[in-house]
Order: C-alpha cells, then sequence, then structure tokens
C-alpha cells in the first residue's frame, strides 16, 4: 500500500505505517526542521517543505492511503486563549480536502485532539469529503489501549471511497510509566533545593503520602497528587511537562524516556535540543497506534476486493 503524509512532523504516523508494512512515498511539511527531521529517519520517502495550503497537488504521486495529522493548536484545550493565529491552524485541515479531490486516493486517515470534532467547521469539513464520495467513521482512541505506556486520547477519522468502515480499538495490556523510566541517568536536583515552587513541593508533598518514594508529578494540568508508576504516564505535550521523583531528588522526563511513552523506537533520531525534541513528540502521532490502525485498513482493503 502507498502512503502520503500530510503534516509529517517528526514522522510518528509514518513510522507506523512503515510497522505495519506500507511504503511511504512522499511526505511534506511547511517548517524545514520538521522536513529534515522525517528525511533522517525515512530516507527513502521523497520530501516537500512548503505551506500546504499552496500546494500544486497535481505534482504529488498517486497513493492508495492519505495519512493527515492538521494543526491541532487552533483546537486543543492546552492553547490557552484563543488568538487569532489559531484560525489559520484550523485552516491547515483543508489541505485533507484538497488533496482528496485531486488525488483520489482510496483511504484517508487523519488524526487529531478529540476538540477537533467540535470545531465550528467540522460539519462542513466533512461535508466536503462526503461530496467527494468519501464514508466517514469518526473514533476517539487512547494510546494506552495499543500498548504504548501514556493516556493519550486522539481523534481518528477514516474515510473511504468505497463503503463505511470501522476501525476498532486494540485493547493490549496496560503498560506502566516505569517501564520506560532510568532512574541511573539523568540530570537529578534535590527537591528541596532554594527556589523550588510551593505548589511544586505541595504536589510531592501529597504523592509522597499516596505513592510512595518514586512516582511522576505533574508541572501543569490537573495533576495535584502525583502519579503512580505503576499507570501509564499522562499525555506527553509539546512542553516538557513531567518530572520524577525519586526519594529526595528529581529531575525532568527526558527525551529518551518521552520517545519510549511514545513508542518510538530508542534509536529515532530527534533535534539535539530537549525542547525541539519535545515539540515533536508531544505533535506525533504514536506510532503503534498508527500501526494497529493501519494494519486493519490493509485488511479491509484486501476484502472490499
Amino acid at each position: 500500500m502507498k502512503v502520503v503524509d500530510l503534516f509529517c512532523g517528526a514522522g510518528g504516523f509514518s513510522t507506523g505505517a512503515m510497522m505495519a508494512g506500507c511504503r511511504v512515498i512522499w511526505a511534506a511539511n511547511h517548517w524545514q526542521l520538521a522536513v529534515m527531521t522525517h528525511s533522517a529517519n525515512h530516507p527513502e520517502t521523497a520530501h516537500v517543505c512548503q505551506d500546504l495550503h499552496q500546494a500544486n497537488w497535481l505534482n504529488i504521486p498517486d497513493h492508495d492511503l492519505l495519512l493527515a495529522s492538521p494543526a491541532c493548536q487552533g483546537h486543543s484545550r492546552a492553547r490557552g486563549k484563543d488568538r487569532p493565529h489559531h484560525d489559520a491552524c484550523r485552516s491547515t485541515a483543508w489541505a485533507v480536502v484538497s488533496c482528496a479531490e485531486v488525488k483520489r486516493p482510496r483511504f484517508i486517515l487523519v488524526e487529531n485532539v478529540p476538540e477537533f470534532f467540535h470545531w465550528k467547521l467540522f460539519k462542513v469539513w466533512k461535508e466536503a469529503l462526503k461530496q467527494l464520495g468519501y464514508r466517514i467513521n469518526e473514533n476517539v482512541f487512547n494510546a494506552v489501549n495499543f500498548g504504548v505506556p501514556q493516556d493519550r486520547a486522539r481523534a481518528f477519522i477514516f474515510c473511504s471511497l468505497d463503503q463505511e468502515h470501522c476501525l476498532k480499538s486494540s485493547f493490549k495490556p496496560f503498560r506502566p510509566a516505569s517501564e520506560i523510566v532510568d532512574f541511573s541517568v539523568g540530570r537529578w536536583s534535590p527537591i528541596n533545593k532554594p527556589g523550588r515552587a510551593e505548589a511544586t513541593l505541595k504536589q510531592i508533598q501529597n504523592g509522597r503520602i499516596i505513592h510512595g518514594e518514586r512516582f511522576l508529578v505533574a508541572y501543569y494540568g490537573n495533576e495535584r497528587n502525583g502519579r503512580s508508576l505503576s499507570k501509564p504516564i499522562g499525555t506527553i505535550t509539546t512542553r516538557d511537562r513531567f518530572a520524577i521523583v525519586d526519594k529526595d531528588r528529581m529531575r525532568m522526563l527526558s527525551v529518551s524516556e518521552a520517545k519510549r511513552a511514545m513508542g518510538f523506537p530508542d534509536d529515532y533520531k530527534l533535534p539535539q535540543n530537549k525542547r525541539l525534541a519535545m515539540h515533536f513528540l508531544g505533535n506525533a502521532v504514536c506510532p503503534p497506534v498508527a500501526a494497529d490502525l493501519i494494519a486493519q485498513i490493509k485488511t479491509l482493503a484486501k476484502q472490499s476486493f
């Protein structure tokens, strides 16, 4: 199955497609660093760096499956106050319709945050795809059910030209956050060092009572009592969010640990700069989730012939 990956980012969708036995023949992103990162991990794929609002879809190769992760910043609850640039972010989803109109891939799989379903233009966007002949199946899947050690719910919209098909969640055993943490490495600092925020100290104090000497704390969000390492980690976001507490010391989650939390291979190449690496990971599709869903699409493709 030939695959095209729009808004390819660091390559979570593409990696999942490769894991499912597909060929990612073309990938695009507006950010040169994203294209460089994707290319470093998927050198066999043709790459283009451009604003997909301005793409000439006649120039991209024919394909069976279109993957797309339009910008989520305009939809996510983590965006904070709505701002004018969020309209531009939300509008990236129209590139899916434009590509589908010209190239007519048999299948389309779109990933975004669940709030995408509440976009005021979602019904119009979906109707445009229906007018092109696509049958649409809407889902929210949590990565934790696909063997990923992370509580991460995401919307997946599956479109098919022949008939409506349903994708199904996997129900693999939950994997704990303890699987991704390496206590022997990292830059640890004393919990009681000068300048530590009172709210952080309070969260750690509460966490000790509930979870013992080792647990996770989140620097923003609604977790006030820490998080047990026996549970999957919370959602990895584009900001450096989670810290690991170990007795009287603590440190932030490393890029390697965040990669494992997302289901990327340990040798997957990301920028050396931690802020950029975490930004890519927070925006990515978990490869094991993508692999499972794309494998289902491959099976459906064979059955419907």
